[in-house]
């Protein structure tokens, strides 16, 4: 009983917030206002706060409770050495190493190396043209304020 006074008088307090809000003309601020302020009652009327009295007074509900973080702090820490250990069995890992590593094109080859006779020519350098020469200025100046 006393459950749903509070959440009645904080409702009413909060409509009578709204109002204020919206005779200062901030009608979006008053509207969310009052639309936080009737979460309370509307608890109220559709029994969740019966319920949520009944399960804060009960020793069973608070065993619960603990049982369930209980499990919660075993799974988190079981994740978390799992994930500093490299997570799995050693086949799973085994097997992401394997696929980690690139593979040959046949078992037992080493990757190719370039020799000197490997090696594509140079290509000889264009010849300058009408264009490059436009640039040299540029160049110039650059060089000249060691850009």
């Amino acid at each position: 009983m006393i459950a749903e006074t509070v959440c009645s008088a904080v409702s009413v307090a909060g409509l009578g917030i709204a109002a204020v809000t919206a005779y200062r003309k901030r009608f979006l601020a008053a509207a969310r206002i009052a639309a936080y302020s009737l979460v309370p009652i509307g608890l109220v009327m559709t029994g969740v706060v019966d319920w949520l009295a009944d399960t804060a007074f009960s020793p069973t509900a608070w065993a619960g409770f603990g049982v369930l973080g209980l499990s919660w702090v075993l799974f988190a820490t079981t994740r978390t050495v799992e994930r500093r250990r490299g997570g799995g069995t050693r086949k799973e890992r085994k097997a992401a190493r394997a696929a980690a590593r690139p593979e040959a094109v046949a078992p037992g080859a080493s990757a190719p190396s370039l020799g000197q006779g490997s090696r594509p020519a140079a290509r000889p350098a264009p010849a300058a043209s009408r264009g490059d020469e436009d640039f040299s200025d540029i160049e110039a100046i650059l060089k000249k304020h060691g850009i």
